[in-house]
């Protein structure tokens, strides 16, 4: 991917330098990609990243904030006029590390080196494309305030960004908005997409316990069969989304797993029957609503049969909601950095999640899909990202902050 491909002349010139180093950001990538780790497992990922930070020539580099997360600092120019005491303003820019428990399936000499775990949702590129902003930010200073690149842990499903915020990521760094960027292969490469609202769903995990009385499976009628209310349970819940919510509203039920009995057992009716899934929603009160009408239900048609349900409904990640004002600020930097006609301000939500729901409940901001297109979705054993777009992601990043935080006009 050549520069002036994908952005505007204007652009071209001013982030050339970061198409350039392209080479260097596609090893580092790729050296993330072979050594993945878990949510706050992700020490060599840190390690490598706080090498690179150095290397880049940041202001400062703060470590272990939520466990395993970084937080990296580099100060523009000075303000002419400003008080000497004055607060510079800060604005954030976030990237995720760990991998997830996945086999890869490709054969490339950078896959994984670690059996049973793989970056399949791209957060090396993630990492790596942030870096490429330290660099050019270190280097260039083109803004007036303190850029804050975060490193955060622990977003597949271990809700990292909550973890930094707990241990004082905004009270430390009181950033005014925060950005983030997730590749999206459904978009193709030079593409940004977002919108003015949801950007992707709440989710919320579900377990459903059944308990029964167990039996022969020649004398059903001397048992509560559980896997027989299961079946019930099953149908009835999904009637919660199309006969509880409005049809303009969006939310998903989605009962994923069962286990009951013994395989081996085929003439034994278990005691206890156990479902999990998850709910996906945009709105609190819709979210709410879904809790409640599922409990009633399930332990109502449990107690139907004369069996009793417990309904365990954990909120895990709320709903990733950009910001209006900060989401036409991106816009308006995207657009300058690729074209108009290279950016979907409308862009659908998605019902899957992200936990930096949480930053943007704490703080204004955006969430950005950056297309790489491909023929491999997030989360599949043959994933990888696409490192043409690296550059792209960085110089996104910066002209966010060159923008967020002008110099004065001379």
């Amino acid at each position: 991917m050549n520069a002036p491909e994908h952005l505007t002349a204007s652009a071209a010139g001013t982030y050339q330098r970061l198409f350039e180093a392209r080479g260097e950001l596609v090893a580092l990538r790729r050296e993330l990609h072979t050594m993945p780790e878990l949510g706050f497992e992700e020490h060599r990922t840190a390690a490598r990243i706080v090498q690179a930070l150095k290397a880049c020539g940041v202001d400062e580099i703060h470590q272990g904030l939520g466990r395993t997360g970084i937080v990296a600092t580099i100060h523009g120019q000075p303000t002419p006029g400003a008080a000497p005491d004055a607060r510079p303003r800060l604005f954030g820019l976030r990237a995720d590390m760990d991998a997830l428990p996945l086999r890869e399936q490709n054969d490339f000499a950078w896959r994984s080196s670690t059996p049973g775990l793989m970056h399949a949702c791209g957060h090396d590129g993630h990492c790596a494309m942030l870096v490429g902003t330290a660099r050019y930010l270190a280097q260039t200073r083109r803004f007036a305030g303190t850029a804050v690149l975060v490193f955060q842990p622990g977003e597949e499903g271990y809700g990292g960004a909550r973890e930094m915020i707990a241990d004082g990521l905004f009270e430390r760094f009181p950033v005014e908005a925060i950005y983030a960027m997730h590749n999206w292969p459904h978009l193709p490469p030079g593409k940004i997409g977002l919108n003015r609202g949801a950007m992707m769903a709440a989710a919320d995990r579900v377990t459903i316990t059944i308990q029964g009385r167990g039996g022969h499976g020649a004398h059903p009628h001397l048992s509560v069969d559980p896997v027989l209310i299961a079946g019930h349970v099953i149908t009835a819940v999904q009637s919660l989304v199309s006969r509880n919510i409005a049809p303009i509203e969006q939310a998903v039920v989605s009962l994923c797993s069962m286990q009951a009995g013994e395989s081996s057992a085929f003439s034994v009716i278990p005691e206890m029957a156990q479902l999990t899934g998850t709910v996906r929603s945009f709105k609190p009160e819709v979210q709410q609503l879904l809790e409640e009408r599922m409990t009633r239900l399930v332990e109502s048609v449990a107690l139907g049969f004369g069996a009793s349900a417990k309904v365990d409904y954990q909120r895990l990640y709320p709903a990733t909601i950009n910001s209006a004002p900060e989401a036409d600020f991106a816009v308006r930097v995207a657009q300058s950095l690729v074209g108009a006609e290279n950016v979907d301000d409308k862009l659908v939500p998605s019902m899957g999640s992200e936990d930096f729901a949480f930053m943007l409940q704490a703080r204004p901001g955006a969430y950005l899909r950056l297309g790489q297109g491909g023929p491999c979705g997030l989360h599949q054993p043959r994933y990888d990202f696409n490192d043409e777009i690296l550059p792209l992601g960085s110089a996104l990043f910066a002209a966010l902050v060159e923008q967020g935080l002008p110099l004065p006009p001379h």
